[in-house]
């Protein structure tokens, strides 16, 4: 059984839908999960989200998330060792995948660099999962919500679903792909059927 599950994708992907139903469906199977997040709602979170609405400097809101993410590594050792399951909607890859476009003409090799800054204190996930889906219909998912962020752009967007897809070939054992233009049960079939395999 995979313990330490992490979902990651561009917005719209679907992910933050399919690990709320995966986590419903584990705990009325009668597994002891928990259902996290990040940015974190704590006070270094509520940073991390005023930093991206006010579109702040890339490497100071680089920053912000790494200390939001140190934290919250420190809750999910907790959690894990208390033996649930740990599912959290956006983890480092999301930082990998999304900062590195932000970095690209201010750091060279900036995935390389944004590693090396994780690797003193980063728990490794067990599995991701990296919900994939056509930008276009991502985008139009996205503006159904209403407003959208600075970065909620289809030329920044297609960049990191291309950060994305380098980070899962360079982890396949890690990494299981979803096509989230499926139906939602059968995607979170396929997640169930991943985390439970022994």
């Amino acid at each position: 059984m995979k313990r330490f599950v992490t979902f990651e994708g561009i917005d719209g992907s679907g992910k933050s839908t399919i690990s709320k139903r995966v986590y419903k469906k584990l705990g009325e199977m009668g597994y002891d999960v928990v259902l996290t997040f990040e940015p974190t709602d704590t006070s270094l979170g509520r940073i991390v989200k005023k930093c991206i609405e006010e579109n702040s400097e890339p490497i100071m809101t680089t920053f912000a998330f790494i200390a939001d993410r140190m934290q919250h590594v420190k809750e999910l050792k907790r959690w894990l060792e208390r033996g649930k399951i740990v599912l959290c909607d956006r983890y480092a890859d999301s930082t990998y995948a999304y900062q590195a476009v932000q970095l690209e003409n201010i750091i060279e090799n900036p995935i390389r660099w944004l590693k090396d800054l994780h690797d003193e204190f980063i728990l490794k996930p067990d599995l991701t999962f990296l919900c994939v889906l056509d930008v276009d219909k991502a985008l139009d998912r996205i503006k159904s919500r209403g407003k959208l962020f600075s970065f909620e752009r289809k030329d920044f967007l297609k960049k990191v679903q291309r950060n994305y897809l380098y980070l899962a070939s360079l982890e396949k054992e890690r990494f299981v792909l979803l096509d989230t233009s499926k139906s939602i049960d059968e995607t979170v079939k396929e997640c169930l059927d991943k985390i439970l395999k022994r």
